[in-house]
């Protein structure tokens, strides 16, 4: 098959710059799809990232739905198998237990994608129901990571993370309910947005007051990408609970300028939670960086009770997960979980979360709303909170204490295992508020590494156009100009 460019032309590109080349009529959607598919079918073996390619959309993009007019212009793009259902398409959850289930319609933000001028070609990797840290059940599918496919990719957004550092696509859909987005961005080296509450729609299965933590988003590997695909896929269904907002300038116009002089708070002691060394490392040379472009930076924390944070978000995630599963299990007129069928934790999480009271999700709420006052006011006087993505270096496969496969009898004593490695991205879904993982940082054992920025409830607009001021600094060369091994312009 001849492809329409070089592998190192097209991992030159952009989604933007692919979609301008389209416009101008030197491209076609269709040679981006064959293109597409070639850089996945290259690198897939080697990661196992990407669950299906859909072939029709491949040979014929305009075949389900596809605007072509719309700002993407028909660049390829990846579903997360969880989350925006594909009407007719199979969305299985990184679960035995969903194999062949094909949702009968598309979700509210599948319809703006399609109107965005994106592509969804195929499904990407994800733990089972997006519960733990990484895809990596060897009875489903264990995703690598394309910097060294010893390590996981981490998670939950796992096969997007390595299929856009791998370069087979410029972006990808990615679900963020305490990290999924913004961790496997910082281990593969690319860019993570989780945006405000009421910015991305989760209807019609769900909406902000019941979905509190989730959300949903894009990797990418350019600033002006993950703003593009903001502007184009933000805004509310009819009948959300909550109104949703829009920014008073388009994202892809506000990047173009630097924000002024900002007072940026670095931390790594999050409640209980310390970082290792060679992580603060790279957070303080973050700081020094940005102290360089001009900002202030300095040691804050907000002064809210962390530890009772944490517990509230654990009682937020098993009472949901367990309501999730309880209706998988209710349609198919199921009374427990089939053993060998639902991953051994997600069972656990169902048996102490299917019977929670109203009583402890109200006092769960009550912890979020102090939490959530508690940043604000922060807020009032730092514009932004650097910290490092997470406060241990990135696993081996294998490692399945963090694993829905963990055999782990204490559910609580697994979610704080979570909690000591994932310590500082949950935060920002219980209050709501904006943060992104920029590939700043290096481990020592040469993988990237993610350095988090969070600002204020509807501050995602800052928080691009500090990226943006970062990119422009670095000349465009995230993770020192480096690519990974497994990568489409490998022999």
């Amino acid at each position: 098959m001849t492809l329409a460019m070089s592998w190192e032309e097209w991992a030159s590109h952009d989604a933007v710059g692919l979609a301008e080349r389209v416009r101008n009529g030197e491209l076609t959607p269709a040679e981006l799809a064959r293109q597409a598919a070639a850089g996945i079918a290259k690198t897939n073996p080697s990661l196992s990232a990407v669950v299906e390619v859909f072939e029709d959309v491949v040979a014929d993009p305009l075949s389900d739905g596809l605007d072509p007019a719309g700002p993407f212009a028909g660049v390829p793009f990846l579903m997360k198998d969880l989350g925006p259902t594909l009407k007719g398409r199979l969305q299985e959850q990184g679960s035995l237990f969903m194999r062949g289930n094909r949702p009968a319609a598309d979700a509210w933000l599948t319809a703006r994608m399609r109107k965005a001028g994106l592509n969804l070609m195929g499904r990407t990797t994800t733990p089972e129901f997006g519960v733990c840290s990484s895809a990596e059940n060897p009875a489903v599918y264990v995703t690598r990571n394309p910097w060294d496919t010893d390590y996981t990719t981490c998670g939950s957004s796992a096969g997007t993370a390595a299929m856009v550092a791998a370069g087979a696509v410029p972006l990808s859909h990615a679900t963020d309910g305490g990290g999924s987005i913004r961790i496997p961005a910082g281990f593969n080296g690319n860019i993570g947005l989780k945006a405000s509450r009421g910015v991305f729609s989760i209807a019609p299965n769900l909406s902000d007051i019941s979905g509190f933590v989730s959300t949903q988003g894009c990797q990418s590997r350019s600033v002006r990408d993950t703003a593009a695909f903001v502007d184009a896929c933000r805004g509310g269904a009819p009948g959300e609970f909550m109104p949703y907002w829009t920014a008073p300038e388009p994202y892809t116009q506000l990047i173009k300028r630097d924000p002024g002089r900002l007072r940026i708070a670095l931390s790594h002691e999050w409640g209980d939670y310390r970082a290792t060394p060679a992580i603060v490392a790279e957070l303080e040379k973050a700081g020094r960086f940005l102290e360089g472009l001009g900002h202030h930076v300095d040691w804050a924390l907000p002064e809210a009770d962390l530890r009772a944070a944490f517990a509230a978000q654990t009682t937020c995630y098993i009472s949901n997960f367990a309501q999730v599963i309880a209706g998988l299990l209710e349609t198919r007129g199921l009374q427990r979980p089939p053993e060998g069928l639902i991953e051994p934790m997600n069972i656990r999480i169902w048996e102490a979360g299917k019977d929670m009271s109203y009583a402890e999700r109200y006092r769960m709420q009550a912890v979020f709303n102090s939490t959530a006052r508690a940043f604000g006011a922060f807020f009032e006087e730092w514009d932004i909170i650097l910290t490092p993505i997470t406060a241990l270096p990135t696993p081996k496969i294998g490692a399945t204490e963090y694993l829905t496969i963990s055999d782990n009898p204490d559910v609580l004593d697994w979610f704080g295992h979570l909690w000591k490695f994932f310590a500082y991205t949950p935060l920002s879904n219980l209050c709501g508020i904006p943060a992104i993982s920029l590939p700043m940082g290096r481990q020592e054992n040469g993988l990237p590494f993610g350095i988090q920025a969070q600002a204020r409830q509807a501050g995602d607009g800052l928080l691009l156009q500090l990226a943006a001021q970062i990119e422009r600094a670095l000349g465009g060369r995230w993770n020192d100009g480096r690519r990974p091994p497994v990568h489409v312009t490998a022999a």
